[in-house]
C-alpha cells in the first residue's frame, strides 16, 4: 500500500491539511499525520499525546502521532506532505528534524515524493535543497534565493535533479486540490485520480490535476 506524511502544527492552514489528508485517503492512501512541536507549545491540550494541533483558523486537530524521525523516514512512506499556514510552515522550517527528514527524502535511492503548499514551501530553503523550479504563497516569494527557479503557477512538479525525489509545490488554499490530485497522480497514476475526482462533484470546468 502506498503511504503518505503529513506533517502538522500549531498554525498550520487546516484547509490544506485536510483536504491532503482527506483526498489521499480516497485514492487508498494509507495516511499518517505527524505533529511537529515548536518547544513547549502555548496552544495544544496538555491532555493529549499527541497534543492537539490548533490551526490558523483556530480550528483544532488531533493528529495520529507526534513526529518522531526514527519512525517518519522514507523507508516507510512513499510520499511527504509539508502543508502551509504562516504559524506552521515557521515552526517546520526551523526545525532540524524535519529539515534533516526532508533531506533524507530527497536523496533516498527508491524515489519519493516531496508535497509542499504555500508557506510550507520555506521548508525547500531551510533544508537547502538544490535550486529547481518551485512555487508557494505568494506572501513568501520574496524570501526564496535566486537559485530557485520561481514559477507563478498553481502546483509546479520538478523532477530538476536526476535520482532525487519530485517535489511538487503550490500555492495556497484554493489549489488545495490540484495540488494533492498530482500527489495522486503521481503516486497512483492518472486513473485513480480520475476515479476520486468523479465523485467529488467539481463544477465543470474546474481545475483537478497536472498539467494545467
Amino acid at each position: 500500500m502506498v503511504k503518505a506524511l503529513i506533517l502538522i502544527a500549531d498554525g498550520t492552514e487546516e484547509m490544506e491539511f485536510t483536504i491532503a489528508y482527506d483526498t489521499l485517503v480516497r485514492a487508498g492512501i494509507e495516511c499518517t499525520s505527524a505533529f511537529v512541536p515548536r518547544g513547549l507549545s502555548p496552544y495544544g491540550s496538555s491532555d493529549t499525546s499527541p497534543p492537539l494541533a490548533v490551526c490558523s483558523r483556530q480550528v483544532k486537530i488531533l493528529p495520529d502521532v507526534t513526529l518522531d524521525p526514527l519512525a517518519a523516514g522514507p523507508e516507510k512512506y512513499d510520499a511527504l506532505v509539508i502543508p502551509g499556514g504562516m504559524g506552521g510552515a515557521v515552526t517546520m522550517a526551523g526545525s532540524t528534524e524535519v529539515q534533516n527528514l526532508v533531506r533524507s527524502y530527497y536523496s533516498h535511492p527508491e524515489k519519493r515524493i516531496i508535497g509542499m503548499i504555500c508557506a510550507g514551501s520555506k521548508v525547500a530553503i531551510t533544508a537547502k535543497l538544490p535550486g529547481q523550479p518551485i512555487t508557494s504563497h505568494p506572501s513568501v516569494k520574496s524570501e526564496f534565493p535566486d537559485y530557485f527557479d520561481y514559477k507563478e503557477q498553481n502546483v509546479v512538479v520538478s523532477d530538476a535533479v536526476p535520482g532525487k525525489a519530485t517535489l511538487v509545490t503550490s500555492r495556497g488554499p484554493g489549489t488545495a486540490f490540484p495540488f494533492v490530485f498530482t500527489l495522486i497522480e503521481l503516486l497512483c497514476g492518472k486513473e485513480k485520480r480520475d476515479e476520486v475526482v468523479g465523485p467529488m462533484m467539481f463544477p465543470s470546468g474546474t481545475v483537478t490535476g497536472y498539467p494545467f
